[in-house]
């Protein structure tokens, strides 16, 4: 067994407990690569902010766990390498869909594992959700779980329909389940096509407009949990400028639209200390390479196309940790 604190990681409770206090929510940005990893380090450190660097189990199974405990103890001597002398960083299972899976991360240096049972019916989630608990807390691992149905496809994750998380059932999913944070449903979805255009409206310029986060919810929530770290799971903006670079070369995203950045600040003022991005990162890092490959035809060496991606991204994450998020100088 791989303790996350040889590797230099930390866990979310302080960093939680922090930001619900600040009024502000720490970045949860997803990656599969090197390049990924790269840009997230250089954003927190640049911003001076706490971060999250999570993989689901696609990501894992396409990275490899042995390289993946590598590269996030990496991580942590990059961001010192770069002038940050001690890190915040923690490296979180995204949707664990199993017991086995959960340990296993903990088993290999993971400092937070998110258990998924919100597909299961409400008794046998709480009873594996706590199993999950008993075996983190053993470890000093915090969990995160989940209650409510967010619609959308990401990786394995899938929902044709989204289900609110219900505030009448979190005092007693909290206390039983004994978990550090909650992920709930209020309007949230995964991928890049989060809303049909039949859900949405459209504006003066034809723009699709989505329909808004559910916060007469969110508020129920924190008055019945006052002060528990709540996370918002898919929360990409979609932004349109990478969406329309991905079409003028060759994509084809049509009414791809994700949440309203306004939104996602609101949010972070409130309980929400935790927002996940993922298919933002995707988009930027494709709208770059397409971008690169469709002026420079005769390049075909990686690196090329690669760094402006890298360097796209760590734009878009910048521009979510300081104009969004809030947790810029945080650490």
């Amino acid at each position: 067994m791989v303790s996350y604190k040889e590797l230099g990681l930390v866990n979310t409770r302080e960093m939680f407990a922090k930001a619900v206090k600040g009024g502000y929510a720490i970045p949860a940005f997803n990656f599969n690569t090197m390049e990924q990893m790269q840009a997230i380090v250089q954003a927190a450190v640049e911003t001076k902010s706490p971060v999250i660097m999570q993989v689901s189990k696609g990501a894992r199974n396409y990275a490899n766990a042995t390289i993946l405990r590598y590269m996030a103890q990496g991580a942590v001597e990059y961001a010192k390498e770069l002038g940050c002398p001690n890190p915040q960083i923690v490296l979180h299972l995204d949707h664990g869909d199993s017991f086995e899976l959960c340990k296993d991360c903990i088993d290999m240096g993971f400092s937070s594992v998110m258990y998924d049972g919100s597909s299961l019916p409400y008794e046998e989630n709480i009873k594996i959700s706590r199993q999950v608990v008993e075996y983190a807390h053993a470890h000093d691992v915090t969990v995160e779980c989940e209650l409510g149905v967010l619609a959308g496809v990401e990786d394995e994750v899938s929902s044709a329909v989204s289900h609110y998380t219900k505030p009448e059932e979190v005092i007693d999913f909290a206390t039983r389940t004994g978990c550090d944070s909650l992920a709930i449903s209020i309007g949230t979805s995964h991928g890049a096509y989060k809303f049909t255009p039949a859900q949405c409206t459209r504006n003066a310029e034809g723009k699709l407009v989505p329909p808004p986060l559910a916060f007469d919810v969110l508020h129920e929530i924190e008055k019945k949990l006052p002060g528990f770290p709540i996370v918002l799971h898919g929360s990409s903006s979609v932004p349109q400028e990478e969406v329309d670079t991905i079409n003028q070369y060759g994509g084809k995203l049509p009414d791809a639209i994700g949440i309203p950045e306004e939104q996602l600040r609101e949010a972070s003022k409130s309980a929400v200390c935790k927002i996940n991005i993922d298919s933002d990162s995707r988009l930027a890092m494709t709208a770059a390479i397409r971008k690169y490959l469709a002026e420079n035809p005769g390049h075909f060496d990686p690196r090329q196309y690669l760094k402006p991606a890298r360097e796209n991204m760590k734009k878009m994450y910048i521009h979510k940790i300081v104009n969004v998020l809030g947790s810029n100088d945080k650490l």
